[in-house]
């Protein structure tokens, strides 16, 4: 399902209009980017949470010459299954 699927389904389960689903994904998708880029984390209980996975500095090697590199410190947005959706997802 790409973004334009998932609008239509939107407005086909709450009755709202395309451009107004469309508000309220792009909304969702803010709302999420702020409060990642801030450090925090978006918990919807039984969906998920949101946050985001620090990744130390470390040393790669270059696949094609095998050269020593250094890979640097970031940060990493990462999605944890809750629990209601897993089981939904293996029908218990």
């Amino acid at each position: 399902m790409n973004k334009s699927e998932l609008i239509t389904a939107m407005s086909a389960k709450t009755g709202m209009s395309k451009k107004d689903s469309e508000k309220a994904l792009k909304a969702f998708e803010e709302v999420v980017v702020e409060e990642l880029v801030k450090g925090g984390k978006v918990q919807l209980v039984g969906f998920g949470t949101f946050d985001v996975a620090a990744r130390a500095a470390r040393e790669g090697r270059n696949p094609q010459t095998g050269a020593i590199m250094p890979i640097p410190a970031s940060k990493a947005p990462r999605f944890k299954v809750g629990k209601a959706l897993k089981d939904a997802v293996n029908k218990k």
